[in-house]
């Protein structure tokens, strides 16, 4: 299988195929590339229903966590444009792993990978950012379920339904307010 968009056709014909420096010295050196889908990495398409998943919800049905995620938000200094924030996230790769036993992760188990520097006038409120940081209790366990039967990495990882109830049925995820750093300027 290989990606449409890296072979090159002429008269509907493959003329060429356009590959990365990492495989192009490993197929040079007759071995298999690290991430060739030949080594079963390759984790297909998910299911349309899945599409909308936010990238907290993601951390939150991981088995592997190798990053931290650092959000810097400015709020507007207009008064007529309270509800105005600009900002960007960082994932910064950690020198550990954390790999759950028990899925899902704990609301306290992705906070310790999340962090949020507020700058502006007003108080950070979560609420606010509500999609931004969003998890949905029921679209967070359909996907758990949904790894369990699809994925093999899953398969005996327990699921325990009672730390669902730790999170909302739809909101920011719990907890978030205590991962901000607050900057009135």
């Amino acid at each position: 299988m290989l990606e449409k968009s890296g072979i090159t056709f002429q008269d509907s014909k493959a003329v060429s195929i356009n590959l990365c420096p990492e495989c192009q010295s490993s197929l040079s050196k007759n071995k298999m590339p690290q991430l060739a889908l030949a080594n079963q990495l390759y984790r297909g398409s998910l299911p349309d229903h899945f599409s909308d998943l936010t990238w907290v919800e993601e951390k939150v049905c991981a088995l592997y966590c190798i990053t931290a995620h650092v959000t810097r938000l400015f709020q507007s200094s207009d008064p007529t444009q309270p509800r105005v924030f600009h900002g960007n996230t960082c994932a910064h790769e950690m020198n550990t792993v954390s790999t759950a036993s028990v899925l899902p992760r704990t609301p306290s188990d992705v906070n310790g990978f999340l962090s949020v520097i507020f700058i502006g006038p007003e108080q950070f409120d979560p609420m606010r950012f509500a999609t931004f940081f969003r998890v949905r209790k029921h679209k967070i366990w359909s996907f758990l379920v949904w790894l369990k039967h699809n994925n093999a990495l899953y398969a005996n990882v327990p699921l325990d339904e009672s730390i669902m109830d730790l999170y909302p049925i739809d909101g920011p995820i719990p907890g978030l307010s205590d991962r901000v750093v607050q900057d009135h300027e």
